[in-house]
């Protein structure tokens, strides 16, 4: 069951980073891709009816860790506490930006909240991919099994680590350029016109530095961690899931070249798939490394899980509510569903 559980909870994250993925990157590129505020609302307006529902996957995340994962769930929260908080302002003025900006009056307001959302999402995808390195890289538990890291100490990813060290601010900005590449692409799916030209022109040029950071990413976290290794020795099958990375990456680029939108953000999706199925399959059984291993084991699937009867029960839970969450999914985006036009936006009320 613990295995299933793991599995489970890596779906829920990777669904979360696909569809609030595009969320972050359009916020991104916001400023400098919309030229005006006909098409900065065009862009806006491209997330508006579902950015709010994408940010749920992060909840339920969040909660089917505690359920399944109770003692990664309290180490991490307690040991992370900076950073989560930190994450948590990020996403509240996301948030706040998108609301107020046509709600408060004037010719500053606006201003100042595209500002704060361009700014708020470049630094949660920087963030989101430091959290990510710092599961690769582990964190320094002590002999009590607790942990505390502060936001950096000598930015190196061995021995008493900080959040932030050469390793983990590369893993960072590779989620940044990420998320950027899946943003534009999702631009180019839902815009027309100039926006549409200009996202694809985005998709472009961001696919060099995302090529870049993904080879020097992989090198790096294998040369740091050569267990990592070791499932792909075992299961050969495992390549699977790099292979998708690596195609989806080759096809955005290909799919930009030849103005198919839909595939072009079907390829990215499959990237960001790939890539992030890759680190999962790469980690198991292991759900939280300890950085001074092998003095200290860290968190596994089998010492990290709640007790089989529960998650057992969980289990039929999971599926009815996750079916839910697909069906309204679907809604939601099949309703909203069409290309966005600038000129549209101009006389347009809402965001």
């Amino acid at each position: 069951m613990g295995t299933i559980w793991f599995w489970l909870v890596a779906i829920m994250l990777v669904g979360y980073v696909v569809l609030d993925g595009f969320d972050i990157g359009v916020g991104i590129l916001h400023l400098w891709i919309a030229r005006d505020d006909a098409e900065r609302r065009a862009v806006i307006r491209s997330i508006g009816p579902v950015w709010d529902g994408n940010e749920t996957w992060l909840i339920a995340a969040g909660g089917t860790l505690y359920f399944a994962f109770p003692a990664l769930y309290a180490q991490s929260f307690s040991g992370f506490y900076l950073p989560l908080i930190m994450v948590l302002w990020l996403l509240i003025l996301r948030g706040a930006s998108l609301e107020f900006r046509s709600h408060v009056g004037g010719h500053i307001w606006p201003i100042f909240w595209d500002g704060c959302f361009s700014a708020a999402s470049i630094l949660l995808a920087i963030f989101y991919g430091a959290a990510l390195g710092n599961i690769v890289r582990g964190v320094p538990f002590d002999a009590n099994g607790n942990f505390f890291e502060p936001l950096w100490t000598n930015f190196r990813p061995r021995g008493e680590t900080g959040i932030l060290d050469w390793y983990t601010v590369l893993v960072g900005l590779g989620a940044l350029a990420a998320l950027a590449l899946h943003g534009a692409a999702w631009l180019a799916y839902k815009t027309e016109g100039e926006l549409n030209e200009r996202a694809l022109r985005c998709v472009r040029a961001l696919w060099w530095p995302a090529a870049i950071f993904t080879a020097v990413i992989t090198v790096a976290s294998f040369r740091l961690e050569p267990w990592l290794l070791d499932n792909f020795h075992r299961h050969t099958w495992g390549f699977a899931f790099p292979m998708l990375a690596i195609g989806g990456l080759a096809w955005t680029m290909w799919f930009a070249r030849k103005k198919r939108d839909a595939a072009l953000f079907a390829a990215s999706c499959a990237y960001i798939v790939g890539m992030l199925t890759s680190l999962t399959f790469s980690l198991y059984p292991n759900v939280l490394p300890s950085s001074l291993s092998p003095v200290h084991l860290g968190l596994t699937v089998a010492n990290a899980r709640a007790a089989d009867y529960g998650l057992k029960i969980g289990l039929v839970w999971w599926l009815v509510g996750m079916a839910l969450v697909g069906v309204y999914t679907y809604f939601a985006y099949r309703s909203f569903a069409g290309k966005i036009s600038a000129a549209d936006s101009e006389t347009d009320e809402g965001y």
